[in-house]
């Protein structure tokens, strides 16, 4: 398990890093999914990096695309381009867009960024695994904020209509979007727009789990449990994280939701996370 928190901090290394030597990207909610990002990508997805197109794979689509920079940094930690090449994303000629471009990188099961669509590919995955009777199975991780969009719950019913146990999404519910709440006229001041994600996954007939998104033992049990239910539904994970966790004064601030660090503040985070190092 030791492992694992290590990846998940050297994922929150690599995006500040990232973030701060190309002076753009997205920060507060790739460090809030490291942890799950770190689970999936080193013990959960049946993957191989030498063979990305592999058709027994299983699948992962980040439907947060805004957040691709944490799963840059995974694909990257297990081999699949050069570490260094995260010193080019978001450049004009980079394979390291600024949302998951599948045409481009290699381990990019689906181009996405415009919210709620990259849920809906990842349940016609399900369904087409279903269809054929393969035995891949397809991971997604949405957003709290993304939930608001329509067609996330379109997908949802048409995922359990067909029954997708095959189909297990993940809500990083860090509880803040890119600008908060206004609040008798103060921004910032928010309320999060659902206080109750589990109950409206349910009322949709999937299987929901609550767990800390955090706590890397019990993300890796959730997702281990999951992989051996077939019980007609699909699976909704929601993970309660920290926006900006991992580096104190991002964590819990829509401010960093899209923010490029000081000098200062790059060497802050990196001092806090190099800290996390003794705490493991």
């Amino acid at each position: 398990m030791t492992h694992l928190h290590e990846v998940a901090r050297q994922i929150r290394i690599g995006v500040v890093d990232t973030v701060y030597h190309q002076k753009q990207g997205h920060v507060g909610g790739p460090l809030s999914m490291a942890d799950i990002i770190a689970v999936l990508y080193f013990d959960t997805l049946d993957i191989d990096p030498n063979n990305p197109t592999w058709e027994g794979r299983d699948r992962f689509v980040l439907s947060k695309g805004h957040s691709g920079i944490a799963q840059y940094v995974a694909l990257a930690l297990r081999g699949y381009f050069p570490y260094e090449e995260l010193r080019t994303f978001d450049d004009i000629h980079s394979r390291l867009q600024a949302h998951p471009d599948m045409t481009r990188l290699p381990g990019i099961d689906m181009s996405t960024g415009s919210l709620g669509q990259g849920f809906s590919a990842a349940v016609g995955m399900a369904l087409g695994a279903k269809l054929q009777d393969r035995p891949f199975r397809t991971f997604t991780m949405i957003g709290d904020g993304e939930s608001q969009e329509g067609q996330i719950w379109e997908a949802a019913r048409v995922a359990q209509r067909y029954k997708l146990d095959n189909l297990v999404a993940i809500i990083d519910n860090n509880q803040l979007q890119q600008y908060g709440w206004p609040a008798l006229g103060n921004i910032g001041q928010r309320t999060s727009p659902e206080k109750d994600h589990a109950s409206k996954w349910r009322a949709f007939g999937w299987n929901v789990v609550e767990i800390d998104g955090h706590n890397i033992p019990e993300v890796r049990m959730t997702l281990d449990a999951l992989r051996k239910e077939d019980n007609g539904r699909p699976h909704m994970i929601v993970a309660h994280t920290v926006k900006g966790k991992g580096v104190p004064f991002m964590e819990g601030s829509y401010t960093w939701h899209s923010n490029v660090p000081t000098d200062e503040e790059y060497k802050q985070a990196m001092d806090a996370l190099k800290e996390g190092a003794l705490d493991e």
